[in-house]
C-alpha cells in the first residue's frame, strides 16, 4: 500500500520538529515537506502533490484562510484534503475554514496519534479500497465521540462556552452508552447530568433548551441538513431536548458503525 503523502505547514518550529520526528516513525505516512511560511504552502502543494495538507490557521505572510482560497483555485486533481490546526476554539474560524474546503479541524494542543488517524481518515476518500479493506480502515480512523459531537455542535451553532453545550454533550454520551435512556429523559437523563455537574435537573433542562434556542437563532440549519444529506431541521420546527439529543446521537452512532 502506498504511503499517505503529507505537507505540513506551521510557523511553530517546535511543532514542525515534533511532527517530523513522529511521522518518520509512522509507516503509512510520509511527510514530504514541512514549511513555516504561509506564502510557501501552495507552492509546496504544487511541487509535492500531497494527499493531505495539515496547516495552521495563523501563519506569517499568508494565513490558513488565504491558503484554502488559493487551493480552491487549483485544478481539482491537484487539491489535497486539508486538516486545519488552530489554537483558537472559535466556531466562526472553524465554520469559515470548512466553507473554504477544509476536511477537518483540530484544536491545539492535540494528540499526534489522533492527528495521524485524522490524516488516514481524510486521505481514505482518495483511495479505492476493496470491500474487505474499507471497514477496518474506517474503524481505525473514526473520530472519538467528544470530537464528533464538538464538530456537530459547532456546525449547528452551539457555542462551547455555555452550560447547555456541556450538558447536551454529556447527554449524547449517555444515550450512546444506553440508547433507551432517551425514553427516561426526566427521570434518569437530566438527574444523571445534574449529579455530574453538581446542579439540578431543572437547570440542566433549561440550559439545554437555551443552547438549542441559540443554535436556531444563528440560522445554520442548511449546514446541518447538508451534513445529513436530507432535510432534518427547519426554522419553524424546533426539536425538543430529547429529539435533538437523539438526532445527534444517531448521527454519531451511524459514523461509528460505518
Amino acid at each position: 500500500m502506498d504511503k499517505i503523502r503529507v505537507v505540513l505547514a506551521d510557523d511553530n518550529l517546535n511543532v514542525l520538529r515534533l511532527l517530523t520526528d513522529y511521522f518518520a516513525e509512522t509507516p503509512d505516512i510520509e511527510l514530504v515537506k514541512a514549511v513555516s511560511d504561509g506564502a510557501r504552502v501552495v507552492e509546496a502543494v504544487r511541487a509535492h502533490r500531497p494527499d493531505v495538507l495539515v496547516t495552521d490557521i495563523i501563519m506569517p505572510r499568508r494565513d490558513g484562510f488565504r491558503i484554502l482560497e488559493e487551493l480552491g483555485e487549483l485544478p481539482e486533481e491537484e487539491r489535497p484534503r486539508v486538516i486545519v490546526l488552530t489554537g483558537l476554539s472559535r466556531d466562526d474560524f472553524i465554520l469559515r475554514a470548512v466553507k473554504l474546503g477544509a476536511s477537518y479541524y483540530m484544536v491545539k494542543p492535540f494528540d499526534m496519534r489522533l492527528l495521524a488517524s485524522r490524516i488516514r481518515e481524510v486521505a481514505s476518500s482518495f483511495e479505492e479500497a476493496s470491500i474487505t479493506e474499507l471497514p477496518a480502515a474506517r474503524e481505525s480512523a473514526c473520530p472519538d465521540v467528544d470530537e464528533q459531537v464538538t464538530n456537530l455542535f459547532l456546525t449547528i451553532g452551539i457555542p462551547a462556552h455555555i452550560k447547555g453545550y456541556h450538558y447536551l454533550r454529556e447527554a449524547v454520551r449517555m444515550v450512546l452508552a444506553e440508547p433507551d435512556v432517551i425514553n427516561r429523559i426526566t427521570k434518569e437523563l437530566y438527574p444523571g447530568i445534574a449529579r455530574k455537574f453538581d446542579t439540578t435537573a431543572s437547570k440542566v433542562e433549561r440550559a439545554m433548551r437555551h443552547a438549542i434556542d441559540v443554535a436556531w437563532s444563528r440560522g445554520r440549519l442548511d449546514s446541518v441538513n447538508n451534513m445529513y444529506g436530507y432535510k432534518v431541521l427547519s426554522p419553524d420546527d424546533k426539536p425538543t431536548n430529547g429529539e435533538f439529543i437523539a438526532l445527534i446521537a444517531d448521527k454519531v452512532a451511524v459514523k461509528k458503525s460505518a
